[in-house]
């Protein structure tokens, strides 16, 4: 599944991550470069993995040089080797040295993201999909959640205005307070547009029979063990036949091997955006 980037809402973040690394001037290269050269440069991937981030790092030196040209030799969600030269770039050299570490950094953590999320995905065998979560760094979801399509993932809620999604801690309040749980849930069903998505999270079998009485679209399994879980599907599938069924809580590739066997939809993984390890990228001057 491709994905479009929104320029209108990159290019903050571009500005921002230039705004951090260069502060005033690159005082270093416009004390050594003359204004007035132009070189080409490539950038060159050092590890295997999936490609993500290259327009993001074409904005970058865009934003430096109007006039700067940028060739991409592959496509985000492209599968790339050591030494594959995924992108080529002429124009101001100052412009090409000073967005250097700004695009490669996009461009290397983006791609880990991808990498990660081609790994879960292909570990699914197809039987269902893997989301992510809000589990992102702050100021950049709009890239991460771009990185987990570009790596064959699906994008969950982007922010809490999206969907309902009832978690451990609304029913821990509920109950610390003595508010009636069941009522006010099934409240907020009738008082919500039908057109809204509800997902319940259940961590054992009674959150799941308040689940079933509530009725919602999605019910996601959190942090059970594999025969609870077997048992919690079985009962779904049973009583509730037209609901998704999610399953989340620190979800390994181990886990995900296993989780094949069980009749569910997606997979929600935090990991994925939260600890996926940088692809090596270089920028190297070719003349």
């Amino acid at each position: 599944m491709k994905q479009k980037l929104e320029y209108k809402k990159i290019l903050p973040i571009i500005k921002n991550a230039l705004e951090e690394d260069i502060g005033e001037s690159d005082i270093t290269t416009e004390n050594i470069i003359p204004p007035t050269i132009k070189v080409n440069a490539k950038i060159i991937a050092r590890q295997h993995g999936i490609v993500c981030g290259l327009p993001v790092a074409k904005e970058v030196f865009k934003q430096l040089d109007k006039r700067c040209v940028w060739r991409a030799k592959v496509s985000d969600g492209d599968k790339i080797k050591p030494s594959t030269v995924v992108a080529k770039i002429y124009g101001s050299a100052r412009a090409i040295l000073a967005g250097e570490r700004v695009a490669l950094n996009f461009l290397q953590h983006l791609s880990g993201i991808a990498t990660l999320t081609r790994q879960f995905v292909d570990a699914t065998e197809g039987k269902f999909e893997i989301y992510d979560t809000r589990k992102t760094h702050p100021g950049l979801r709009i890239l991460e959640r771009y990185a987990v399509i570009c790596g064959g993932g699906r994008n969950h809620r982007f922010q809490l205005d999206d969907m309902v999604l009832i978690k451990d801690n609304h029913l821990l309040v509920c109950k610390y307070k003595n508010l009636p749980v069941e009522e006010i849930l099934l409240q907020m069903k009738n008082r919500l547009d039908y057109t809204t998505d509800i997902e319940m999270e259940c961590k054992n079998l009674r959150e799941l029979r308040l689940a079933l009485k509530i009725k919602p679209d999605i019910i996601m399994l959190d942090n059970m063990d594999y025969d609870q879980l077997k048992t919690a599907v079985k009962i779904i599938r049973k009583t509730l036949p037209k609901c998704k069924i999610e399953v989340s809580g620190k979800i390994d590739l181990k886990k995900i091997k296993k989780l094949v066997n069980l009749d569910i939809d997606y997979v929600s993984v935090g990991t994925i955006t939260h600890s996926a390890k940088d692809i090596d990228f270089s920028l190297e001057i070719v003349g």
